[in-house]
């Protein structure tokens, strides 16, 4: 080994960062996987490696890190989850799947967690700790659309390799035209590095058709508790309005696939349906094109958006 050029690589995964150093530049890709399965215990088919690359692609197993361009304390940011985990991070319950939006029978509406103080005053604390760092300047006049990544604009459970394989179909045309009468945010249950990294990789960070005014991550939402679920992380929409006067329930609409993310402003959220399985449903999937139509028009033809049924987003009609 003494011959050989050593080389430690930096891997940054759930928030940790973890040292693999026992490597040399003839090892392989391969090889740099299992050292960091043994650091984490996520399987070296589970990895996604998003910042190394070979030829602009992922390497693939076989080649040395001798071909790769690596610095020396080399960061690279990994995506996967440990075997136990996999079950509960890619499933979906069923009823998610079938169940559009909010029921009005569903007992998340019938508790009205919004109002309760317990959770207004985390919300409050929210909007005088969170700090939000400006990407863009808001627009006199527009509305607010708030959306979330992870199957909503992005595939993250399945295997490619490149990102543009995961994208939902007509991702940058949504945004292009959502732009005109939308200030859009970005608000995903992850860290902001994870975040950044995502919109990097799919191009909205550096399309000039739209601007992304800000992120918000996971230390924005608030922990509540729920007869039907125990405990669970919601997106407060409360930090927003508290934090910018333009916007409110009135002007604001926030697209997520899981329905709970909406229980301090249950009027306020468009369930999308997920988008999963990217490789089989990319060529059919056409739930942006027709959320781009239906935002348009509520943007032109209605003033406060609290009167609006999104669960029946489908059959608006002008």
């Amino acid at each position: 080994m003494s011959g050989l050029k050593e080389i430690k690589i930096i891997v940054k995964w759930s928030g940790k960062e973890y040292e693999i150093s026992d490597l040399t530049e003839q090892d392989t890709v391969a090889l740099l996987k299992h050292e960091i399965c043994k650091k984490t215990n996520v399987q070296p088919n589970r990895q996604k490696l998003l910042n190394l690359k070979y030829k602009g692609k992922f390497p693939p197993d076989d080649i040395r890190l001798s071909a790769l361009e690596i610095k020396p304390n080399f960061k690279v940011m990994m995506m996967g989850s440990i075997e136990a985990d996999i079950q509960e991070a890619c499933t979906v319950p069923e009823e998610e799947d079938v169940i559009d939006d909010f029921e009005t029978s569903h007992p998340f509406e019938q508790q009205s967690y919004d109002k309760q103080e317990v959770y207004l005053s985390k919300v409050q604390k929210r909007i005088r700790d969170y700090k939000i760092e400006m990407r863009n300047e808001p627009r006199e006049g527009k509305k607010l659309l708030v959306l979330d990544i992870d199957y909503t604009l992005f595939d993250h459970c399945s295997a490619a390799e490149q990102a543009s394989e995961l994208m939902r179909p007509f991702l940058h045309e949504f945004l292009t035209s959502a732009y005109q009468d939308y200030d859009i945010v970005i608000w995903s249950a992850t860290g902001m590095r994870w975040i950044e990294e995502k919109m990097r990789l799919l191009g909205v960070s550096t399309n000039d058709n739209y601007k992304i005014i800000f992120y918000l991550d996971s230390s924005a939402m608030i922990s509540i508790y729920t007869e039907n679920r125990g405990v669970v992380d919601v997106k407060p929409l409360g930090v927003i309005w508290g934090k910018f006067e333009q916007y409110s329930a009135k002007n604001t609409i926030m697209f997520d696939d899981i329905r709970h993310n909406f229980l301090m402003n249950p009027k306020s959220g468009l369930r999308i349906r997920p988008f999963r399985q990217a490789h089989l449903n990319r060529q059919t999937d056409r739930e942006l094109l027709k959320l781009a139509v239906y935002l348009k028009n509520i943007a032109e033809n209605c003033d406060d958006f609290t009167k609006l049924n999104h669960r029946k987003w489908e059959h608006y009609k002008p």
